[in-house]
């Protein structure tokens, strides 16, 4: 059994200053047990007084080996654990891995299925956006907001239950469409939460936009510029407070979202006030988006009947001997796919998530790897954090809205 030793200042020397090994300043570690790191999030804070000096994330904890793991098991195998990577956006997970399958092998799509997945990935953008809402609130002690965030995330859960019959983890989203189709009730559940959204986002600026409490900590607070967030590879909320208006739903458009009219989201200040203002409107947009597509839903089928890669409905396997034969090999050999590798991105409520996907011409994947917004924007913790008091740190990691599991993978 290994040993248990403390870490020396001397091999921790090539991350701080000078100061920290004179002992002018101190180093203290936060996390990874603690309930403002917003997960298994180390920071090594090198503090002047109450004043960070240097903030060195350390990641790791939650490491799960899931890109290894999928590679380990065939495509359709492998999606059950795209839910578990940032397990706040499942739907939009599911989504980006389908997305670079379909890419690979040259899968199509129907129409309904897409228009039933933009809904999904919008609805799972407003439920990402209320948890970060509730809980970055509640750590600047703003407690009625969480409860009042809750409550409609509850709403938007019991959506995901309808169709896909759970709550989290859903893997609805499949290669060439969708698990099933909608049931009956979907839309006017839907629609219940884009007519009462507008009103309850309205609810929650009242709370908190013009409250002097929060501004006083929130505007001015952990500041970047646009041009430290390229240099950084930072995407999503974080880059559009700063005033550039980049999503990948409007810049590389999929899955239809170039026939819906909505706005991208900025604000000019770059901090922690800025963020909230971003996402606080992402909702309102996201509603927009929404309600477009359940206005021009088409009727049609929801899966592809590209027999190759997706199974036949379960309607045809009494019946017919060819699609019970096509059932079998699907879900016992699973279908290969060709030599070729394919990048795919797709906007995630907390920036670019992109998969990259290599096939070997067997059925499994023979290279799959992430690219998470949560590892990259963790990187700007130092820039964020210098020369801001401790008390600003829980703000400032909030407003970043990271997930670990997105991050550690």
């Amino acid at each position: 059994m290994t040993e248990l030793r403390p870490v020396t200042v001397d091999e921790l020397r090539h991350l701080v200053s000078e100061r920290a090994l004179a002992g002018e300043t101190m180093l203290l570690n936060m996390g990874p047990q603690h309930p403002s790191t917003h997960g298994v999030l180390r920071l090594l804070l090198e503090l002047d007084g109450e004043i960070v000096v240097n903030c060195i994330p350390d990641i790791g904890f939650l490491h799960t080996g899931i890109e290894k793991n999928m590679e380990a098991k065939t495509y359709q195998q492998a999606e059950v654990m795209t839910d578990r990577i940032d397990y706040m956006n499942n739907m939009g997970n599911n989504l980006t891995y389908c997305l670079a399958v379909e890419k690979l092998v040259g899968l199509d799509v129907p129409p309904r299925a897409q228009a039933l997945r933009v809904i999904l990935a919008e609805l799972q953008r407003i439920s990402s956006h209320l948890l970060w809402l509730g809980t970055s609130s509640l750590d600047l002690a703003a407690m009625s907001v969480f409860l009042y965030c809750m409550r409609e995330r509850e709403l938007i859960l019991d959506v995901f239950e309808m169709v896909s019959g759970q709550r989290m983890m859903t893997t609805y989203i499949r290669p060439g469409g969708v698990w099933r189709d909608v049931p009956v009730e979907f839309e006017a559940a839907v629609r219940h939460i884009v007519n009462i959204m507008p009103a309850r986002i309205d609810e929650y600026e009242s709370m908190l936009t013009t409250n002097m409490l929060f501004l006083e900590r929130t505007q001015g607070i952990g500041v970047i510029s646009t041009e430290d967030c390229k240099r950084w590879g930072l995407s999503g909320p974080v880059i559009r407070a700063t005033g550039l208006p980049y999503d990948l739903r409007k810049v590389r458009p999929y899955s239809g979202y170039e026939q819906y009219d909505f706005e991208i989201p900025t604000a000019t200040t770059g901090d922690v006030y800025g963020r909230y203002l971003v996402r606080v409107e992402e909702m309102r947009q996201s509603v927009r988006i929404i309600r477009q597509a359940l206005d021009r839903l088409p009727y049609g089928p929801v899966r592809s009947n590209n027999r190759k890669f997706v199974p036949p409905p379960r309607s045809e396997l009494g019946v017919s001997m060819e699609a019970l034969i096509h059932h079998f090999k699907l879900w016992t050999e699973g279908f290969p796919a060709p030599k070729e590798y394919v990048y795919v991105a797709t906007e995630g409520p907390r920036g670019e998530l992109g998969v990259y996907l290599e096939g070997d011409g067997g059925p499994k994947p023979y290279r799959v790897h992430y690219n998470t917004p949560s590892f990259a924007n963790l990187q700007a913790m130092p820039i964020l954090t210098r020369n801001h008091f401790i008390a600003d740190l829980v703000g400032i990691i909030g407003s970043v809205d990271i997930v670990l599991g997105d991050a550690d993978r």
